[in-house]
């Protein structure tokens, strides 16, 4: 029975494992690059089809049976279900046809993205239970604790630009609202706003982030104060907490809102962290990001970058926001388009040049 049950489970790992490009869905866009626009990989060598699988399967049949269980809740919910570390040997390696890979390496591969090439592009996220801790001897080997990362070291090509002229509130003449073609938008912005201060009367712990969702030209809900280092905004979750848009009561009709709203699912996770404010796409589609500090503050225009399911961009620079103008309250809780400001759009992007 015991060799059963564990044969069950590496053999339901192998079917659940990221296929490579070409084959189908893989929980990337990242394939196709991030941000960069970096071309996609070639599909690997289907010679190494069965290589791959003999190596995959005699690494899983050394984990503890436990370990498997814990893995399979992560793959098969594609991050979907909160999952404990899976901490293995850092240092293992495995070989595959010519190339040595660290085994966390060889994992990320194999459950998450074919293309990965170096540990040097992904990110551990904040929901990581060894997050920030050093251990020479066990690793994390959790795919779902891992993020692809947004790399903006050279400017990237423009999704579109948006002239500042177009920050104007929705009332002031010839202005034109912020999101013209998206279905689903939300906005975070530093702590201290309007609805949220209620909070602080009341001698609650005081909040970092304030949230503030949008369909079209409409503000849907309160103003959500984020009092945790993280925040998952979903909207809908096999489990889980954090703000499920999914409950807020919607007037709207419009086929393009119904059509991105359905697209939101596991939706992004919000995590403030020692340099910044950074923004995971836990989705199945694209999201687009425009912040100040994702470019020049000085410049007439923004760039809205857009972000591949699976991928972390450091939306909010911490060091590069202190050369911005802080927002009183009613500038944000009117129209929340100010330098701390982050605006994200769920599937669509916006701006000027989108069609």
């Amino acid at each position: 029975m015991f060799r059963t049950k564990r044969s069950g489970l590496v053999r339901r790992l192998w079917r659940s494992r990221a296929p490579a490009e070409g084959d189908g869905d893989a929980d990337t866009g990242g394939a196709a690059g991030c941000c960069l626009g970096k071309p996609g990989a070639s599909k690997p060598n289907p010679g190494t089809e069965a290589e791959l699988k003999a190596l995959t399967y005699s690494i899983l049949k050394k984990i503890k049976e436990k370990q498997l269980e814990v893995l399979l809740q992560a793959v098969e919910s594609r991050g979907g279900a909160r999952s404990p570390c899976l901490l293995l040997p850092g240092k293992a390696d495995a070989r595959l046809g010519q190339q040595s890979f660290p085994l966390p390496l060889l994992l990320y591969k194999v459950f998450r993205w074919p293309d990965l090439r170096h540990s040097s592009e992904l990110k551990r996220l904040s929901c990581c239970e060894s997050y920030g801790k050093i251990n020479p001897d066990l690793v994390c080997c959790n795919p779902h604790h891992m993020s692809r990362l947004c790399e903006l070291e050279s400017p990237p090509p423009p999704y579109s630009r948006y002239p500042t002229d177009f920050l104007k509130p929705p009332d002031s003449p010839g202005s034109v609202p912020a999101s013209t073609e998206t279905g689903g938008t939300a906005y975070s912005a530093p702590m201290g706003f309007s609805d949220s201060l209620a909070l602080q009367e009341r001698g609650e712990q005081p909040h970092w982030c304030v949230v503030a969702y949008w369909e079209e030209k409409t503000r849907v809900g309160r103003l959500y104060s984020v009092q945790e280092p993280s925040l998952d905004i979903f909207y809908d979750l096999p489990q889980g907490t954090g703000f499920c848009l999914g409950q807020l009561a919607s007037d709207n009709k419009s086929q393009l809102v119904q059509m991105v709203r359905a697209k939101i699912g596991y939706g992004i996770q919000l995590s403030r962290e020692p340099d910044g404010v950074w923004v995971y796409n836990r989705s199945c589609y694209p999201i687009f990001i425009k912040s100040a500090t994702l470019d020049n503050p000085d410049s007439r225009t923004l760039l809205v970058h857009k972000v591949f399911p699976g991928f972390s961009i450091k939306a909010f620079d911490f060091e590069k926001a202190g050369s911005l103008q802080r927002p009183n309250d009613h500038e944000f809780s009117q129209q929340p388009r100010t330098g701390f400001t982050v605006q994200i759009s769920f599937v669509k992007g916006w701006g000027q040049c989108y069609t």
